[in-house]
C-alpha cells in the first residue's frame, strides 16, 4: 500500500486511537481517577497530531493541483473530526466529574 491509500490509512489509525484515548478518559474520571484521565488526554493528543499532520499533507497536496478526493480519504477525514469532538466532549465530561465529586 502506497500513496492516498497509506496517508488515509495512517490518518484513521491515529485518530482512531486518539478517539480510544478520549473514550477511556471520560470513564476513569467517572471513576474519579482524574490523573489518569487527563495523562489519557495527553496520549490522545499527541497521536490525534499525527493524524492532524497527515491530513495537512493532504490539504497540500489538493492546494498543489493533486486531486486526492475518493472514498477511503473521505473515511479518514470523517475520522479525524469524530476524534476531534470526543476529546471535547471527553474534557467536559472530565469537568463535570471533577464538580460533582467535590465535597
Amino acid at each position: 500500500m502506497e500513496g492516498l491509500e497509506l496517508i488515509a490509512f495512517e490518518i484513521i489509525s491515529s485518530v482512531g486511537t486518539a478517539r480510544s484515548c478520549y473514550i477511556e478518559a471520560i470513564s476513569e474520571a467517572k471513576k474519579g481517577n482524574y490523573e489518569k484521565a487527563e495523562e489519557l488526554i495527553v496520549e490522545g493528543e499527541k497521536v490525534f497530531i499525527e493524524g492532524h499532520d497527515k491530513h495537512n499533507e493532504l490539504l497540500q497536496k489538493e492546494a498543489s493541483g493533486d486531486n486526492v478526493v475518493n472514498l477511503l480519504i473521505l473515511h479518514a477525514e470523517d475520522q479525524l473530526m469524530s476524534a476531534e469532538g470526543f476529546k471535547i466532549i471527553a474534557q467536559e465530561f472530565i469537568d463535570v466529574y471533577r464538580k460533582i465529586n467535590v465535597k
